[in-house]
């Protein structure tokens, strides 16, 4: 029994030993095939399955429940233009100046450079925005907390549901991108903190032979 009487009882279901083992094995076996694709089909997103997939980002836990995210779901095509020639300017800097050596040794393997044709050619862009504080109707600001990890956390729960959809999906974040808030017409309190391609990949897609580390050097019991 609750000691708050405010709180509602909790839905949850207890799944017996065998049933939880076949299905944390089953989810493993579905999110292990999902990869990051950078060539992406022009094919149309089937209606509903994006807005289902942000209901799911929603349910995120966040600090103080406060939800402190906006997602704006770009699919006109002039927009999107728009969106890759502002990401391309800055990552032909990022490229040209601001990246160490390091850093581009690292994206070598990659196969990445300053051109982003699946920012126009994916059916969907989905821009994360993270809000540092939130704006009542009455103009009232209440701070947010713990931000970046709730954010995160719901960008995450985000990938996962459009790869369970069937859809694919590409983590992009140009640095800065103050040009998300400027395109897409956000409030100065929102920050933009990933752009987040999605749709089917191409035909002729292909992805680097990477592997995953093996859950000893990932994991420890103590």
């Amino acid at each position: 029994m609750s000691d708050h009487p405010e709180h509602v009882p909790l839905v949850f279901e207890r799944l017996d030993a065998q049933e939880m083992q076949r299905v944390a094995q089953a989810v493993y076996t579905r999110m292990d095939q999902r990869r990051t694709v950078r060539d992406f089909s022009s094919d149309p997103i089937p209606d509903g399955v994006i807005e289902h997939a942000i209901r799911t980002a929603g349910s995120a836990p966040s600090g103080a429940h406060m939800q402190p995210w906006h997602f704006v779901v770009v699919q006109d095509s002039d927009v999107k233009r728009r969106i890759r020639e502002a990401a391309e300017a800055e990552e032909r800097e990022l490229y040209a100046h601001r990246a160490s050596d390091e850093w581009l040794d690292a994206l070598a393997p990659l196969g990445t450079d300053a051109n982003k044709p699946f920012l126009e050619t994916a059916p969907a862009l989905i821009a994360v925005f993270l809000k540092k504080f939130s704006v009542d109707a009455d103009g009232t600001k209440r701070k947010n907390y713990y931000t970046a990890e709730s954010v995160g956390i719901a960008t995450g729960f985000l990938i996962a549901a459009l790869h369970q959809s069937g859809l694919a999906a590409l983590t992009h974040t140009p640095s800065p991108m103050k040009f998300l808030t400027d395109i897409l017409g956000r409030p100065a309190h929102e920050r933009p903190f990933l752009l987040l391609v999605c749709g089917y990949p191409a035909d002729s897609a292909t992805v680097p032979p990477l592997t995953r580390l093996p859950l000893d050097d990932i994991m420890t019991r103590v």
